[in-house]
């Protein structure tokens, strides 16, 4: 339940189409759901503006379909990251509406249209990266932002980047996303007068070390603009990127 949702209930009791007791029943979950295996936070969403995420890995796709069943009944939209097709075939027989978006290996249902406001732009060095990338994406678009990807652009072939500064200027918010050296989230922190969320990837040969090397790359940018996430971590970089869009579309409504 989110706040809009928790608006409309309460204004449903006030004008008497709902009985007070029928509201207690349709919060009575909150603000979390004991299922044993799992405690389902329904509160999230009230308390930070995005329901619970269902993290896949390590997970049977009966556990991600109950949770995510309990999800969606309780009025919020699902998102489930690292999800394999096993884990989607279970949730779809539960949650028939649900989407999977192969390449983020994400599972996605909305419990209600959303107008994609504001821009988060992520950018990827290869096209290896792209799993990393489009999870970002993703993310950032279940947060309500309108996310857009601009892949395979890294420092191999610099001008594919240049190519892009308008739109790379006109972001609220930009993931970069590159394995190897790591090289293009300076790069693009040079470029912009906008936070940069930089992603490292395992993509790499050996010295790549598993995704250490751009990792250690980024956080010794001499970019100032510049903040790094976890490697391989494309969620949380949608997810910053979202709140970013998300505060800056609110300081320019309160502008006006």
């Amino acid at each position: 339940m989110d706040e809009k949702s928790l608006r409309e209930l309460l204004e449903r009791v006030s004008r008497g189409e709902l009985a007070p007791a029928e509201a207690v029943e349709s919060i009575r979950g909150l603000p979390f759901e004991d299922i044993g295996f799992a405690r389902i936070d329904h509160h999230r969403a009230l308390r930070c503006g995005a329901p619970e995420v269902v993290f896949c890995a390590g997970k049977t796709p009966q556990q991600v379909a109950e949770i995510s069943e309990r999800i969606v009944s309780a009025g919020s939209d699902l998102l489930a990251t690292r999800a394999e097709p096993r884990h989607f075939n279970a949730v779809k027989e539960r949650c028939p509406e649900a989407r999977y978006r192969e390449t983020a290996r994400c599972i996605t249902l909305r419990t209600d249209e959303v107008e994609a406001r504001g821009r988060v732009l992520v950018v990827t060095a290869g096209t290896a990266d792209l799993p990393v990338a489009e999870e970002a994406a993703v993310t950032a678009e279940m947060l309500g932002a309108d996310a857009r990807l601009i892949g395979d652009v890294g420092v191999a072939g610099l001008h594919r980047l240049l190519a892009y500064r308008k739109q790379l200027q006109e972001a609220n918010a930009l993931v970069v996303v590159a394995g190897m050296e790591g090289a293009l989230a300076s790069v693009v922190g040079g470029l912009v007068a906008r936070p940069v969320i930089a992603v490292p990837t395992s993509v790499g040969y050996g010295a790549n070390f598993g995704g250490v090397a751009p990792l250690l790359t980024m956080l010794n940018s001499c970019a100032a603009g510049v903040a790094v996430v976890n490697i391989d971590n494309g969620f949380g970089a949608g997810y910053m990127a979202a709140l970013i869009n998300a505060m800056a579309l609110a300081t320019r409504a309160e502008d006006e």
